[in-house]
Order: C-alpha cells, then structure tokens, then sequence
C-alpha cells in the first residue's frame, strides 16, 4: 500500500480532496491532506504574514513529523508551486510525484506572474464560481461556503527552481480536458519518456468532480 501527501489548491483546503481521501483510505492506502496555512480549516491563520515558503514548510513538516518517506506527492493547481519547492529540500521522502491540472513553475516564477496582475492586500478574494462549473447548483454553493481567501504572500513570493522534481523516479501528470486551462504545461511531457500523462474529461476541480476516476489514477502513480 502507498503513502499519500496531497497538497491541495488555492482558495481551498483538504475538504477539497475528501471524496479521494475516502476512497484510498477503503483500500488500505495512507492519505494525509494538510489544510495549508491560511486556508480551510487553519483560515484563522490568515491575518498572519503567511508565504509560499509557508506552505512548502506545511507540507516537509507534514512528512517530518509524520516520518513519512516513500512518499507519492500529489498537487493540485496551485499545490504545484507548492510541491516543486518541497521536493527542492525533501527530494529524498518521495517516490513519485503527481500534478493534477496543476502548475509546474519555473526558476524564479511566482504564482502573480502567472495571473499577469499585480496583488495587493493582505489576501486574494475567492474567485467567483463560473456557470456550470459544478455539475449542480447544490454542489456550487458548498463550494463557495468553503472556499477561503488566499494569503497574497503564498502567490507573491517568487520560487526558486533547481530542477530537483525531475529526479523523482516517478513523475506523472493528470490533465482535465473539460476546460482550457493546462493543455500548455501538460503538451511537452507527452513525449518524454520520464513522465506518463493522463486524461480526465472535467473541469478544473478533478478531486470534486471525478474523484472515483481520479482515485484509481493515482493508485497507478
């Protein structure tokens, strides 16, 4: 049985990825979803001067104190900022990594750089919930009763790259082919032998939307 570490993205927390967590947890494996800082159920943590380096410090503290090792690291959307810095300084607790419809950034890339504007404030506002984005109005508004601002420091705060995550024996990428949104980052790993690239036809939130199918991929990861 495997060991999951699973950073979840922004504006949520580990509630996101409940339905997953539940489905490997029946069949044997370990799940550990940290609520990031600022975010879920530590958004009382928001007014506090909270990083990216934050959150990369949640997740290696997650496995540190946990003595987790052999770790399958699995990220969401922005969580991929996230785990690329933590395999940056525990590499060595990972056995495969797995971005789901998330961000690979580069050397010195911020999450701000990305959305292309510049933030202020202390955090960033939920975005709003598009049309149809979840499949009933039930599932939307739960949605948006949960979601939490993100701390602006967390999308700021530029990364620094090495290529440490290149290393991790096994890579994967989990793609939603439901939206437009990551086609780019996923493109140029089809034809790389060291990655294996998945499809999933849903929107942007797989953990929500097919976490069944999405539960089996990550066993294959």
């Amino acid at each position: 049985m495997s060991t999951f570490v699973i950073v979840h993205g922004a504006w949520t927390g580990s509630w996101d990825w409940d339905r997953v967590a539940e489905r490997l947890r029946a069949r044997g494996h370990a799940v550990h979803v940290p609520a990031l800082s600022g975010l879920g159920e530590r958004s009382h943590l928001a007014h506090f001067p909270i990083t990216l380096t934050t959150h990369v410090d949640d997740i290696i503290n997650e496995m540190a104190w946990h003595e987790l090792t052999d770790v399958v690291l699995v990220a969401h959307s922005y969580g991929g900022f996230v785990a690329t810095g933590v395999l940056e300084r525990a590499a060595d607790r990972v056995a495969s990594v797995v971005y789901v419809d998330a961000f690979i950034p580069a050397d010195g890339q911020s999450f701000e750089d990305i959305m292309g504007e510049k933030l202020s404030g202390p955090v960033v506002p939920v975005p709003e919930i598009g049309d149809g984005e979840y499949p009933t109005e039930a599932e939307s508004n739960r949605v948006a009763r949960l979601a939490t601002p993100q701390p602006t420091g967390t999308f700021t705060e530029r990364l620094k790259v090495t290529g440490a995550y290149l290393k991790v024996p096994r890579k994967t990428y989990i793609l939603a082919t439901g939206w437009d949104g990551f086609g780019s980052v996923a493109a140029p790993l089809r034809d790389d032998p060291a990655w294996s690239v998945f499809e999933l036809p849903c929107g942007h939130d797989i953990p929500l939307l097919m976490p069944e199918e999405l539960a089996g991929l990550l066993e294959r990861a």
